[in-house]
């Protein structure tokens, strides 16, 4: 019987030395939004540093815009222009991959000039036109799963991008909606979309969401995030994502399902540990 995890996936590269599918897991971590320069720069020279640390490839997220806020007076970020300035920084000065949402076709291109991942997010992941107009970049794409879809329907989405030529696909799992305002990680989406063909990645802290949970704005629930990226990791995936916050009560956005940055070092060395282990078993 073929095991749940090793189906046979494309190695996908990504600038300074990071690879999905390679090895050892990709850790993307940074703040949800960009609140700030000075913000930005500080986790990521936190996060960089840590990653050369532990000898782990790392890739620096954060968004120019959160274009899906809960509530239309929601912080959304600097824009495109200030935003993509502050990433192309982020890279030229600590030498890391960096990775953005876009949330329309036209911003893509744009995007692509500066950064290595464009993230599709979970609810757009269906939006033919962005899938397209993310592809023609010849950028790495990361599909984040609806929450509305099962495993099994990301095919579609896959065959989208290839539809354009590019085969720089990552695909991402977020949760399941369960009921209202809550999410369910269903580890077995992640074997079900490695046999797509491509690298997957667990958004550890998004499943922790309670979407809309707060009124004017999402809850959730961040001190379970490790425990769920130490199942996927188990699991087996080719990387954890993770958004992170000096102070995750006073994130601008998606504070209440963060994690501290005083906590990733912890988390980022048991992460390592269990895929060791479940390597040295053959299980991947």
């Amino acid at each position: 019987m073929k095991k749940a995890s090793s189906a046979k996936i494309a190695k996908v590269a990504v600038d300074g030395g990071v690879s999905f599918g390679a090895g050892r897991p990709v850790f993307i971590a940074g703040p949800c939004v960009i609140e700030s320069r000075a913000m930005a720069l500080d986790l990521a020279k936190a996060l960089s540093s840590l990653a050369a640390e532990l000898c782990v490839p790392y890739v620096f997220k954060a968004s120019f815009d959160k274009a899906n806020r809960t509530s239309g007076q929601a912080f959304r970020g600097p824009g495109i222009d200030a935003g993509l300035d502050i990433l192309a920084e982020v890279r030229q000065k600590f030498g890391v991959p960096v990775l953005t949402d876009v949330h329309e076709p036209w911003q893509c291109a744009r995007a692509a000039q500066v950064c290595d991942i464009l993230q599709i997010p979970a609810f757009l992941c269906r939006q033919t036109d962005l899938l397209f107009a993310a592809a023609d970049t010849g950028a790495v794409v990361n599909v984040k799963k609806g929450q509305f879809l099962a495993p099994e329907d990301m095919a579609n989405v896959v065959k989208k991008i290839e539809s354009r030529g590019n085969r720089r696909i990552v695909l991402c799992e977020r949760g399941a909606s369960f009921g209202y305002r809550n999410l369910v990680a269903d580890m077995r989406s992640l074997p079900l979309m490695r046999e797509l063909g491509y690298p997957v990645v667990f958004d550890a802290t998004h499943s922790v969401q309670r979407p809309g949970g707060s009124g004017d704005r999402s809850g959730g629930d961040g001190r379970f995030a490790p425990l769920l990226a130490r199942a996927a990791v188990a699991a087996g995936v080719d990387g954890v994502f993770m958004e992170v916050h000096r102070d995750p009560s006073k994130a601008l956005s998606d504070g209440a399902n963060a994690m501290a940055l005083k906590d990733v070092r912890k988390t980022w060395r048991v992460l390592l540990a269990l895929d060791a282990a479940v390597r040295a078993e053959g299980l991947l």
